[in-house]
């Protein structure tokens, strides 16, 4: 990449990551890459030589918020440091290739899911870029029209010859090529390196920055997306699932152990399918529970699966959490029931997105799942793993969606009582076959189907959190509560939905009297919390801790040290 003078002190960048831990995984990669090219790292966006915004295009909000990311930069860098390179990455540039640079001609480069290990000689471009353009009379985006614009162009994107084959698997086709945007002589090309059709996959070696706290870490098992939801863009942004092989992900985690990380999050698109890709001769077509449960079976005795993962990694030494996130419901075997059963290190905790349980909203999805296969799986997870916590998430007013569908849904989670549970107001995408459904539902009516949702979910939520009172747990303790913590802030992920509604209890108590942790059935960001009533100090941050849960609010634990 493009460097200062030796004289001068090394290139400063910044970088915003929006979205999932995924997208968080990502940004880690390119922090690690930009590191390991001499750039230094800051948080002071003003400073910097450039700022990289880490884009979400997962539903509309997500990609409104990521427009507003991108704007938001340019005005900073045109008020404070006109020299400054604004940079794009991530899903919303994978999924706007060809457009972005036409709506957003003052971002100085675009890169795509593949190009994450490449940013330092993006960044170096761009940058010497930047150097050579001037602003007057440049146009510039108006975030309104570039949302509307998005919009437009997805409505009325033909499908490919490739998606018209399911919507979203590839073929050898893709990933081989690259675009390449010719600018008008008048005016100066942004930095573009974005393969239509991603295959990368990060290993061991890959340089990473973790982001998250020394005690947890993300480890990405796999990307990309086989399944053919009629909801989702994921598989077109991300490309078809490809696994990471099971001894470089060990590596991994043994390291990440030996750094003193207590809880591995295995992360992907589709957890389940983990190794399956990995066979000769694979097919992509083995989605339905049928199929998959027939590929799995005829697999060699030595093939890598998540179970074979799962269990070597429960074989390394030390005191850790193993947590599995991500699961598609076809995709369950009881030797996956039977594996989670039978490692202590993986957390008794389930994160399974079933999206509805109404079978003629299950076809409209594409889920590949009955009702009746769901119910009996839950039940068969239960059974097998006992003091499991199952999490999921639900889309309601999907198109189609009629009463007598939603309240089938609405007692299902009454009936079923998931210990954590999201939901989603549908999100019209435009470019996904659901975006062109007929029976499309008002706003109104899906914010007031995901407001019931919520509050069948809340008295569920109550008798969950009222269950544990007078049990001793293991926790893993976070740091000192602050004081939005202790008033019960909503809980929010764009691919968990919303979690909870303000709370009816809360803790009374001053912030320096609590500490806060998280059970096994709380994942990083998205689930509940333990809040200990003890001082700062009490119990070492970062270490695994037994508590006794003295009392709750509505979706969180009262707690005070064993």
């Amino acid at each position: 990449m493009t460097k200062k003078t030796s004289s001068s002190p090394p290139l400063r960048v910044g970088l915003i990551s929006l979205g999932c831990a995924k997208n968080l995984v990502d940004a880690e990669i390119m922090l690690g890459s930009l590191l390991q090219s001499g750039v230094e790292i800051t948080n002071d966006a003003a400073s910097a030589d450039a700022v990289i915004v880490n884009t979400c295009s997962f539903i509309d909000s997500a990609q409104e918020e990521s427009v507003d990311a991108i704007l938001e930069s340019v005005e900073l860098r045109d008020a404070n440091q006109r020299g400054q390179a604004v940079i794009v990455s991530g899903c919303l540039s994978q999924r706007f290739r060809e457009e972005l640079p036409k709506l957003m001609p003052e971002v100085d480069a675009f890169m795509g899911i593949d190009q994450v290990a490449q940013v330092g000689d993006i960044v170096g471009k761009a940058i010497a870029g930047r150097a050579q353009k001037t602003q007057s009379g440049k146009r510039k985006a108006e975030s309104g029209k570039v949302k509307q614009r998005l919009n437009e162009l997805e409505k009325n994107r033909p499908l490919d010859e490739h998606e018209k084959e399911n919507a979203v698997r590839g073929t050898d086709k893709f990933g081989k090529t690259k675009s390449v945007l010719t600018p008008k002589a008048s005016s100066p090309a942004p930095v573009f390196d974005i393969t239509p059709r991603p295959v990368f996959i990060p290993d061991y070696d890959t340089p990473r920055f973790r982001l998250t706290p020394k005690h947890f870490a993300y480890v990405k098992i796999a990307e990309g997306c086989n399944h053919p939801c009629s909801f989702c863009i994921i598989p077109r942004m991300r490309g078809s699932h490809r696994s990471r092989t099971q001894a470089d992900i060990v590596k991994e985690v043994k390291a990440l152990i030996a750094d003193g990380v207590k809880e591995i999050n295995l992360i992907s698109q589709d957890s389940t399918y983990y190794g399956l890709d990995l066979r000769p001769n694979h097919s992509r077509a083995i989605s339905s529970p049928e199929k998959f449960k027939a590929a799995a079976k005829s697999l060699a005795a030595d093939a890598t699966t998540i179970c074979t993962l799962l269990r070597e990694l429960n074989s390394i030494k030390g005191d850790f959490w193993i947590r599995l996130l991500y699961t598609h419901p076809a995709h369950w075997t009881d030797e996956l029931i039977q594996t989670i059963a039978g490692c202590k290190k993986v957390a008794r905790y389930i994160d399974i997105p079933l999206q509805h349980i109404h079978g003629n909203m299950l076809e409209r999805m594409r889920r590949e799942t009955s009702q009746q296969y769901i119910v009996d799986l839950i039940q068969r997870i239960r059974a097998g793993i006992p003091g499991i916590a199952l999490r999921t998430t639900f889309i309601v007013g999907f198109p189609g969606e009629t009463e007598a569908s939603f309240n089938t849904l609405l007692d299902f989670i009454r009936d079923t009582k998931f210990e954590r549970l999201g939901v989603f107001a549908y999100s019209k995408e435009d470019g996904t076959r659901a975006g062109a459904m007929a029976g499309q539902l008002t706003d109104k009516v899906k914010q007031k189907r995901r407001q019931l949702a919520m509050a069948a979910q809340h008295q569920v939520a109550i008798a969950v959190s009222e269950s544990f009172v007078g049990r001793e747990i293991k926790v893993l303790i976070e740091g000192e509560a602050n004081a939005k913590q202790l008033l019960g802030a909503n809980v929010s992920s764009w691919e968990h939905g919303l979690m909870r509604e303000a709370e009816t209890k809360h803790l009374k108590l001053k912030t320096k009297n609590y500490l806060v942790g998280r059970g096994e059935a709380d994942a990083p960001d998205i689930d509940g919390r333990v809040y200990i009533r003890a001082a700062k100090g009490a119990l070492p941050v970062g270490q695994f801790a037994r508590v006794k849960v003295i009392g709750h609010t509505d979706y969180d634990l009262i707690a005070e040290p064993v």
